[in-house]
């Protein structure tokens, strides 16, 4: 698909099922072709609930084209050392026990990155993680994790993003995906050659006042 009219923006609280339906849909279709397994509702809702009890501390970046229908989507979440992240819920992994005893500035935690199957542009791409790793480059001794399905974490190779791969991977909305964990070392590089892809406009807002807050002296 050629992209002829798109925007980027901060998706709106009354969006999150309208999101949480794009991602359960876009994943399955990506990894099933057109099969949507027969309780993939029911997944659409667990997204919907753990994006609502997030949303304090998020921000969720999505592309839309010029009918207001999502194509890309991000979110990045500054975790307040009480909500259960997705790699504790879902690979019973200990965060503290991958950073070790580390100077530590914030933690973060990057999900929700889909991008619609007929859709191919590296530089959507690039701008949407652009749009989740800011915050995390902020600190030298900040830290993020995710999960991403093998595809993805092969794209961010090619791309110089270094990542650290933290436990044994599971299927999860049909695919193989792998809990990772990536530092202000390995992302700064990619942050440096392609931050001017996104205005600070559409980054300042709701980071910045979360930046603010939930950080270990």
């Amino acid at each position: 698909m050629i992209l002829k009219s798109t925007y980027l923006e901060k998706l709106k609280t009354e969006e999150l099922l309208t999101l949480s339906n794009f991602i359960v849909k876009e994943n399955f279709k990506h990894h099933l072709g057109a099969i949507l397994p027969s309780k993939y509702e029911e997944e659409i809702i667990l997204i919907f609930e753990e994006e609502i009890s997030f949303n304090k501390n998020a921000e969720i970046f999505v592309y839309k084209d010029y009918l207001g229908s999502i194509i890309g989507s991000i979110r990045i979440l500054k975790w307040d050392y009480i909500d259960v992240l997705p790699i504790q819920k879902n690979f019973n992994i200990n965060p503290f026990s991958v950073i070790g005893d580390i100077s530590l500035k914030n933690v973060w935690h990057i999900g929700r990155f889909a991008i619609k199957k007929e859709v191919s542009d590296i530089s959507l791409f690039k701008k949407l993680i652009i749009c989740a790793i800011t915050p995390v480059c902020q600190h030298k001794d900040n830290i993020a994790f995710a999960e991403c399905d093998s595809k993805l974490l092969r794209m961010l190779k090619l791309l110089g993003i270094k990542t650290t791969i933290i436990g044994k991977s599971i299927n999860y909305l049909g695919s193989e995906t792998i809990p990772i964990s990536m530092n202000y070392d390995g992302l700064i590089s990619f942050y440096e050659k392609n931050k001017n892809l996104i205005s600070n406009d559409i980054l300042i807002s709701k980071i910045s006042k979360i930046n603010k807050n939930y950080s270990f002296v």
